[in-house]
This record gives C-alpha cells, sequence and structure tokens, in this order.
C-alpha cells in the first residue's frame, strides 16, 4: 500500500509543479485565481494521502480547514469576476 501513497504523492507533486508554472506564466488574473484554488486543492489532497498513509489522526483539523479556506477564496474569486463581467 505504501507503493500507491508514494504513487499518489509524486503525481500530486507534478500536479503542483504544473500549476505553479500556470500561476507564473498567467496570462490573465482569472487564470492566477484558478491556479491557486488548484494548489489550495492539490495541497488539501496530499494532506489527506498524508493523514491515511500515517493514520495521523491530528491532521484533519488543518484538512479541514485548509479546505474552507480553499472554498471561501473560490467563492470570493468568482464573486469578484462576476463584479467585473458586470462592469464591463
Amino acid at each position: 500500500m505504501n507503493v500507491v501513497f508514494a504513487l499518489t504523492l509524486i503525481m500530486l507533486s507534478v500536479s503542483a509543479l504544473l500549476t505553479l508554472v500556470r500561476l507564473v506564466r498567467g496570462p490573465s488574473v482569472l487564470d492566477r485565481i484558478v491556479s491557486l484554488d488548484v494548489l489550495v486543492t492539490l495541497i488539501v489532497s496530499a494532506l489527506a494521502v498524508h493523514v491515511a498513509a500515517n493514520d495521523a489522526g491530528r491532521s484533519v483539523p488543518l484538512l479541514l480547514v485548509l479546505a474552507l479556506l480553499g472554498f471561501i477564496g473560490s467563492v470570493t474569486a468568482a464573486h469578484l469576476v462576476g463584479e467585473r463581467e458586470d462592469i464591463r
């Protein structure tokens, strides 16, 4: 089972690197906002894999806080984009 956890973390790491490339390159602010949201989701996923692999139940509150932070960030970004489109 450790092989599955290791492969999952490797895939999440590659995804995070690709997301960081999108974050740096842009080209628009919306792309950067979406890439930050994806990065938070990848961090939550990696933490969930860590909790499952090490049976570390102490990390679950951190997992919930990060998930809530990602959700609030997504809702705020969607609201911001919606207001900007109304202005145009």
